[in-house]
């Protein structure tokens, strides 16, 4: 044992040896010596404090190091919170939401969101689905304070001896911290601040408001943020409708939304929903019943019909107007409801024109499909799937299908997850006897769903997309509302909108405004003219014009000169009001397009869009009063607060007589000209027909009373669509299959006499001081063909010569001279006429959009 003040040790000199003297006594230890003993004990010096040295020391540089990681975990904790959002955020926080686009009706057909997500409150959320969310995502979620130290101690270890961070101990109050303010990187420093705000989260809010921030909030697979979107769209049912099954299925979706989608993966999707139920069992919120029935039940999807598929290029021009007058912003995450002027009863009657009027005139030019084969492309065909089965399919739906067997009499095709079948009746058009002779397996084709087979396959016929394009557009005469507009057969494929962004050339088409130029320098229906060959004198030579027919009437009436479309009578007054004359008049009904003045403008020649041809014809049946054509009605706020409403631009662009004169013109065009076919619908209607150079274009724009109606079909790269395709032969049969559900509810309605009361709009003009919107400048086309000149033997449009010269002349004291009027005393050379071509590339096979009903083929008419 140590003592405090240890003994001299003995030393030779100090042992006694018993054969001497015992030496002479030494004085004892002095006071320094014991001071000198007592320092060394206190400061542990000498040998015989060795290890206690190296222990203080030890202990020094324990303490040492716990001050620096105290230091370093105060410090963290200032750097990962001082960029913390507060909790006032928090509390004033609106998610994103979806903005939703109604039609006249109340009816939601549209919607663009940042986030598809549609907030609820708590009690929205049954106490079944708030059980199954959290016996998955956090058992102790009513009794914790935002962090579960036992999870994070296990997530811990395991990241420690799995080398990794795959293991979770996230709580729901931590999750809500991380996908409102946090990102979703793997970190220890993210992990910190994600504690810290849930801390907080729990101070400052009850566990109802954060179940119902969370529940809003996370992340749920294929664009949905929230469960009440998740639930419309996997099941297209409220939250609060959902039974036990489907909302266990939802609680497990947020671990892996896309790994565990029930689209996807449906196993995966089944087994995680499975172990959600047996969570909720080992919690007792369930019974050993219901858990075994909930498991043994499918999935029980229900996908919610894709938003803007019935009338997408009409929401493309409402998203377009509400960014350039709102903001992308506000337009994508406030939440509005856009009241629009759609119908959408009219826009599905609209959207089955258009399909079957482009697959009555494939079906006319017989079989040229060359049809896309994934075999040959190295496509597993027990994986492939096309974008078109994402809909269930429907009598009258268009759609794309796969040849999985062909044998000469029968083809079995895949449609989705159910088969479809052809047999010969369902591919006579293409005149071949045998389905081997033209479809092999693995081949793409197109097809038209007609109904179920007793065996419960699905019975389909066969059609045909060689690419040619169609649009249409329809507005209600009195206040300028666009009641439906198709801008193409497939949106998917092709967003570009043919009917207000394609400038194509109009045909006779534009003749109605050379007649109103006319009437307004004097004309009558009644006036003669000759029709007989002319020519224009110009600098480069004469012009020597055609009709359509290698005939002339001789003289004949206006009225049935414009009936009849004849060329040689339009050109005639033309050059007699004056060709600008004529383009001012085109002006003022509203067409922006840049027009040169020359001559063959008068029979078509000049490029333009749908749109401007149906807002310009309205003015004819409005007793010459011009509207300008919209989409929307108002637009609200979440809350409820109206934005601006913004009147559309009204002004009266000619005399109500000179309306009236032009109703006759235009209603004997379907009385008794190229359009007589229409007059079928035994109602009050007025129109002109249409038709380009080699048949490039085809159109037919006409109204009734109360509805102005537009029609086009051609192809995106110009080329013709066949001998004989007249404006009367494929455009008019769209528009009458459309007019009839226009028209249906309205048996009554008549055009107004020539002295009857000036026709009542529902819209005021417009201040005459207010600007008029300027004619735009044409925009440059990267079309390179250079073929634009009408042709000589089209009756809509004929060809000049290459060297035309505008022409134009006073007013004449008669319509009745035959002799060709004096053109302008300083002609100008002529120009090419250039083409707008689409500013969207545009498939060569695209495919209709999905879920229509074939209208029934109308009689056809000539041009």
């Amino acid at each position: 044992m140590q003592t405090l003040f240890p003994t001299e040790p003995e030393t030779p000199e100090t042992r006694e040896d018993p054969g001497t003297a015992p030496p002479e006594p030494r004085p004892g230890p002095g006071p320094r010596h014991y001071l000198r003993r007592f320092l060394e004990f206190f400061s542990l010096h000498g040998p015989q404090f060795r290890s206690r040295r190296i222990a203080r020391r030890a202990g020094f540089l324990a303490l040492l190091g716990l001050s620096a990681m105290v230091g370093v975990m105060l410090g963290l904790s200032v750097v990962y919170s001082v960029d913390l959002p507060q909790m006032d955020d928090l509390a004033r926080y609106h998610p994103n939401t979806t903005t939703e686009l109604l039609d006249i009706h109340g009816k939601v057909f549209g919607s663009f969101a940042l986030e598809r997500r549609v907030v609820v409150p708590y009690s929205d959320f049954p106490k079944q689905f708030r059980d199954a969310v959290i016996s998955i995502e956090d058992k102790g979620f009513e009794r914790n304070w935002g962090v579960n130290l036992v999870r994070a101690v296990e997530a811990a270890y395991k990241d420690i001896h799995t080398k990794g961070r795959a293991q979770g101990a996230s709580t729901i109050t931590m999750q809500l911290a991380r996908n409102l303010f946090l990102s979703a990187e793997k970190t220890y420093g993210r992990k910190l601040q994600e504690i810290f705000l849930s801390v907080q989260i729990e101070r400052r809010f009850t566990k109802q408001q954060i179940f119902a921030l969370y529940a809003n909030q996370i992340y749920l697979g294929h664009g949905t943020y929230g469960f009440e979107a998740a639930a419309e769209f996997y099941f297209s049912k409220h939250i609060r409708d959902l039974n036990l099954q489907e909302s266990a299925l939802l609680a497990a979706l947020p671990k892996g939304p896309e790994y565990y989608s029930p689209l996807r993966s449906p196993e995966r999707a089944m087994r995680r929903r499975n172990l959600v139920l047996n969570e909720m069992l080992e919690d007792g919120k369930i019974t050993l019943f219901e858990a075994n029935s909930a498991k043994a039940a499918p999935l029980g999807l229900h996908i919610e019909t894709p938003a803007n598929t019935v009338a997408p290029y009409f929401v493309e021009e409402v998203r377009r107007q509400l960014e350039k007058e709102y903001g992308a912003d506000l337009v994508h995450g406030a939440g509005l409801r856009v009241y629009t002027t759609l119908d959408l009863d009219l826009q599905t009657v609209a959207n089955n024109a258009i399909l079957g009027g482009t697959a009555a005139y494939e079906r006319r030019h017989g079989w040229k499909s060359r049809l896309q084969n994934i075999v040959l492309s190295g496509v597993d065909m027990r994986t492939y799937r096309h974008p078109d089965w994402n809909q269930a399919p429907e009598p009258g739906a268009y759609s794309h299908a796969l040849v999985v067997e062909v044998t000469p009499k029968r083809v079995t095709l895949k449609l989705g997850p159910k088969p479809a079948v052809l047999t010969p009746e369902d591919w006579t058009w293409t005149q071949y006897k045998t389905a081997d002779e033209f479809l092999r397996t693995g081949d793409i084709a197109y097809v038209r769903v007609e109904g179920t087979l007793p065996d419960g396959n699905i019975h389909v016929s066969l059609q045909q997309d060689t690419g040619a394009q169609a649009a249409m557009m329809a507005m209600d005469n009195s206040n300028g509302e666009v009641l439906a507009m198709v801008g193409g057969r497939d949106f998917a494929l092709s967003q570009f909108n043919r009917a207000t962004q394609a400038q194509r050339q109009v045909g006779s088409s534009f003749k109605p405004y050379v007649y109103t130029a006319a009437v307004e320098a004097g004309a009558k229906p009644t006036d003669t003219i000759v029709d007989a060959p002319v020519s224009f004198p110009t600098p480069n030579g004469p012009y020597t014009p055609h009709n359509y027919e290698p005939d002339y009437k001789g003289t004949m009436s206006l009225l049935a000169a414009f009936e009849e479309s004849r060329n040689i009578p339009a050109l005639k007054l033309a050059a007699r009001v004056g060709i600008t004359k004529v383009i001012e008049v085109a002006h003022r009904f509203g067409i922006t397009s840049n027009i040169p003045a020359f001559l063959p403008i008068a029979i078509g020649s000049a490029d333009i869009t749908l749109a401007e041809q149906v807002g310009a014809y309205s003015v004819f049946p409005n007793d010459g009063i011009r509207i300008e054509p919209h989409y929307i009605r108002k637009v609200v706020q979440a809350d409820g607060q109206p934005l601006g409403d913004k009147l559309p631009e009204v002004r009266e662009v000619i005399a109500v007589d000179t309306a009236r004169t032009m109703m006759t013109f235009l209603q004997g065009v379907v009385q008794h000209g190229t359009a007589a076919v229409a007059s079928s619908l035994k109602h009050p209607l007025g129109g002109k027909t249409g038709t380009t150079n080699d048949y490039t274009d085809a159109w037919f724009i006409g109204f009734s009373p109360s509805v102005t109606c537009g029609t086009w079909i051609g192809f995106d790269d110009r080329q013709s669509l066949g001998e004989k395709e007249t404006g009367a032969k494929a455009a008019l049969p769209m528009w009458m299959e459309f007019m009839k559900a226009a028209i249906a509810d309205k048996p009554n309605e008549y055009f107004p006499t020539a002295n009857a009361p000036k026709k009542q709009l529902d819209v005021p003009l417009t201040p005459a001081n207010a600007e008029p919107t300027p004619p735009a400048k044409p925009k440059a086309s990267d079309d390179s063909d250079a073929d634009a000149d009408p042709d000589p033997t089209d009756s809509d449009a004929p060809k000049p010569a290459p060297k035309a010269a505008p022409a134009q002349a006073t007013p004449p004291s008669s319509l009745t001279q035959d002799a060709p009027a004096t053109p302008d005393s300083t002609p100008r050379a002529p120009v090419p006429i250039v083409r707008q071509a689409p500013r969207a590339t545009t498939p060569a096979r695209p495919a209709p959009a999905p879920v229509v009903r074939r209208p029934a083929s109308p009689p056809t008419g000539t041009n």
